[in-house]
């Protein structure tokens, strides 16, 4: 839940908060990258929840719920001319795969908000779903340190507040 807020982030917001993220964080990427492409898959990138809908992410990345999205996003993009077609596949897949500076930066940047909003909304999402901190440090450490070590670095020390103050367990 954003703070101050008694419900979830809509995806307008999700969107717009990544991509302004991403242009404000963009020279703390691991690698120089290109931003607009950056924002681009940060745009697309879950355009498979229209039909799978938003899950939690901990235990969402499952084969099963990869193809689900796949499925949904083949069906969107046959919608586009196919330049345009071809273009967002291409940036979905690019991001799904996380190997490029620009997907690996992107995916970093995705996993922010959704910590800030636990941190600073005492934990709300991680204790109603039963998130214990090794899973939240393990699975987001590996995700934003290989876009951005100095995101992490400071990512990690707000966890490691959160442990302190009780919010995270």
């Amino acid at each position: 839940k954003p703070v101050g807020l008694d419900r979830y982030e809509n995806s307008a917001e999700h969107s717009w908060h990544v991509c302004l993220s991403a242009l404000l964080l963009k020279d703390f990427a691991n690698e120089p990258v290109d931003i607009v492409r950056v924002m681009k898959m940060l745009l697309i990138h879950d355009l498979g929840e229209i039909e799978v809908g938003d899950t939690v992410i901990y235990s969402s990345e499952t084969e099963e719920n990869k193809q689900l999205e796949r499925s949904c996003i083949q069906k969107l993009f046959q919608l586009l001319p196919e330049a345009s077609r071809e273009e967002f596949s291409n940036l979905w897949d690019e991001f799904e795969e996380g190997v490029s500076p620009e997907a690996s930066f992107a995916k970093a940047i995705d996993r922010v908000p959704p910590l800030l909003h636990n941190i600073h909304g005492e934990g709300h999402g991680w204790k109603k779903h039963n998130i214990p901190k090794e899973k939240v440090f393990a699975f987001n450490g590996e995700r934003i340190s290989k876009g951005s070590n100095l995101l992490w670095r400071e990512v990690e020390s707000r966890l490691n507040d959160a442990v302190q103050s009780g919010v995270l367990k």
